[in-house]
């Protein structure tokens, strides 16, 4: 196995740096970079994989998260987007992000909806952690939605073309059942690529 990189692209969420320890006990080069660096130093660094972190309140409903267009535009290789990164993923494709008829804070019971290689080795139901007052209403054209819960339709998208996944959860926390096997499903797939 090649030595891994998996950068986290800061968005100001409170959890990022948990993505960046779940990413360094799994094995993998990381490093948190602010949303401000091109596109060009992932290049010039050669990451297999980014992940988008979460952000403040509200982020993901409408503001622009840095460079992250940038990296969705050109990227070949893997990116994960988690909480606000996930919605920003929305919108970029053409998706919609509005305020969430039921905000999901803390406990929540995820439904896989669709077999797919980022939930390898989860269960159907499973409990995740989630702490956001506005989801995704409406999913873009090239996505599917993988997973739901009972207040949140689209807790989960994958492209289906590109390695591009989106999360309304928070798999880096430890009241995440599997978000460790998430985050080792995504490594996965930056392996091959």
């Amino acid at each position: 196995m090649k030595d891994l990189k998996i950068y986290v692209i800061d968005n100001g969420g409170q959890w990022t740096h948990r993505e960046w320890r779940v990413l360094k006990y799994l094995g993998v080069q990381t490093h948190i970079l602010p949303n401000t660096t091109p596109y060009d130093i992932l290049v010039e660094k050669k990451v297999d994989g980014i992940v988008l972190s979460g952000g403040a309140p509200r982020i993901g409903l409408k503001d622009p998260l840095g460079r992250c267009g940038e990296y969705l535009e050109n990227a070949d290789f893997p990116i994960l987007g988690i909480c606000a990164g996930h919605q920003f993923i929305a919108r970029f494709f053409g998706g919609k992000v509005e305020p969430a008829v039921v905000p999901e804070f803390g406990r929540v019971d995820l439904i896989v909806d669709k077999e797919h290689e980022l939930f390898s080795e989860v269960p159907r139901r499973s409990v995740v952690w989630s702490s956001h007052n506005d989801e995704v209403t409406l999913v873009p054209e090239e996505f599917d939605v993988l997973a739901h819960s009972n207040a949140c339709e689209v807790q989960a998208i994958a492209h289906r073309k590109k390695p591009i996944f989106g999360l309304q959860f928070h798999p880096e926390v430890e009241h995440t059942e599997y978000g460790v096997q998430v985050f080792k499903n995504f490594v996965k797939i930056c392996e091959r690529r």
